[in-house]
């Protein structure tokens, strides 16, 4: 029997390392506005993050949108800027707040690349 089924892509590490991993794309995707990397990584980044903002959005308190992005985002640049850009560029949008775009495959293991942007 089938009782895990899992829902969403394990990325070949244990819970921990998996969520820290999708905090550090997280957050460079926040800096940087896009970066490349695997499909599978960009998916499971994708989910994440359209919930982050979507939450971010329902928070009335700046306090209280303060705390749950530190939870998120690592750097203090990264949570500034979410609060003060694109917190109000995305104040009528209800989601697809990111595009994930192929772009290649990786020579080394054949993985499709791909980039992921804030829209």
């Amino acid at each position: 029997m089938r009782h895990r089924v899992k829902k969403i892509s394990r990325l070949g590490r244990q819970a921990d390392h998996r969520g820290l991993l999708i905090r550090n794309l997280a957050t460079s995707l926040v800096v940087h506005g896009k970066i490349q990397t695997s499909a599978a990584k960009a998916a499971a980044l994708q989910s994440k993050f359209e919930r982050v903002i979507a939450n971010l959005k329902k928070k009335s308190d700046d306090r209280e949108a303060v705390r749950y992005l530190k939870s998120i985002l690592l750097t203090e640049k990264a949570q500034k800027k979410v609060l003060g850009e694109l917190k109000a560029k995305y104040a009528d949008r209800k989601s697809g707040f990111t595009r994930i775009t192929p772009i290649s495959i990786q020579k080394g293991d054949a993985t499709p690349k791909v980039q992921i942007e804030l829209i």
